[in-house]
């Protein structure tokens, strides 16, 4: 569910003329023929993707990855199938990539008035399933980054099933915008088949070759959540958005809006515990902030304002994790 501030009629009338001018610059600078059909390409894409999205952009949606190859009668096709199912009647949508296997499964899960698809054109695999074909929420794409771009928009959760080079790339780089801040703050679940191995074997990966190795901290292990209970996926992405509702930055200041009120000892307890990812100051609570006006549907929502370190993530979603749990004790 995008919270971007919507911007005046003078800042889109700038930003579009700051569009044309940098189409202008192309002219000038003598871009080739090659690289103007990339660029073209790419606005044309984002532009009917963003349009697309745009009527949807109040509702909360997870993506689902995983194989085009995973046949109906094979244990994470039922899976994904029951993740659609649950977060559908939860009322979120189900984007995947729109293809057969997983992708499909997750959609004949939600249904089709749930299910949100963007499909990459390529000369094998990807036609769209039966679940979205032909359905205004369907968006063709050429190229990877700009249908990478789109899924991490729009969505508000990932859930990761086992799949090839596409799923790991993909779960990767959600996990790499998280570490560094590129995104904002978001559950994404990696579940498997029951009893099955695909994520344990990738979580042991991580942890023996990156953790051991000091390539990535003990806080970042917290980006993520390993199951194969689609029950437990469920209730990690819905638990995410407890209490916790969005965060923006204004200023020098982290804001978390929340759906109530921290009780001061909460408040405490966060101030103690979360201190080393603060430059200055405390973790307060308060109204609204001027630059948020803009913003009145969430006018009523608390927020907790500090001044954030912007490189612990991970702890980040640890203190989300922690404002989420206190409510549910």
């Amino acid at each position: 569910m995008s919270d971007t501030p919507s911007p005046t009629p003078q800042r889109i009338s700038e930003l579009i003329e700051t569009i044309k001018e940098s189409a202008d610059k192309l002219a000038h600078d003598g871009t080739s023929r090659g690289d103007l059909k990339i660029l073209s390409r790419t606005l044309r894409e984002l532009r009917y993707a963003f349009k697309v999205f745009s009527p949807y952009r109040r509702s909360r949606k997870v993506t689902v990855f995983g194989s085009a190859r995973t046949a109906p009668d094979q244990p994470a096709y039922q899976q994904a199938l029951a993740f659609g199912r649950m977060m559908a009647e939860n009322g979120w949508f189900v984007v995947t990539g729109a293809a057969s296997g997983i992708m499909e499964a997750g959609h004949v899960g939600a249904g089709r008035e749930h299910s949100m698809g963007l499909n990459i054109l390529l000369p094998f695999e990807q036609s769209a399933n039966p679940v979205i074909l032909g359905d205004r929420k369907l968006v063709y794409m050429k190229y990877f980054f700009t249908r990478k771009l789109m899924f991490v928009k729009e969505s508000d959760a990932f859930c990761l099933m086992p799949g090839g080079f596409g799923t790991l790339d993909e779960g990767l780089e959600v996990l790499t915008l998280l570490q560094t801040g590129k995104h904002d703050m978001m559950p994404v679940v990696l579940l498997d088949r029951p009893g099955g191995d695909y994520w344990t074997a990738f979580d042991q990966f991580v942890r023996r070759h990156l953790l051991d190795r000091g390539m990535i901290g003990e806080e970042d292990m917290s980006l993520y959540r390993l199951t194969d209970r689609v029950e437990d996926a469920v209730a990690e992405i819905l638990g995410f958005y407890r209490v916790y509702h969005s965060m923006r930055y204004v200023r020098n200041n982290l804001v978390f809006r929340l759906q109530q009120r921290p009780s001061d000892e909460l408040i405490e307890q966060i101030n103690d515990r979360f201190k080393d990812i603060l430059i200055e100051g405390r973790f307060t609570i308060g109204e609204p902030l001027s630059e948020e006006r803009e913003e009145s549907e969430l006018a009523a929502l608390p927020r907790l304002i500090f001044h954030f370190n912007r490189r612990s993530f991970g702890r980040l979603r640890q203190l989300i994790d922690c404002i989420n749990q206190a409510a549910g004790t």
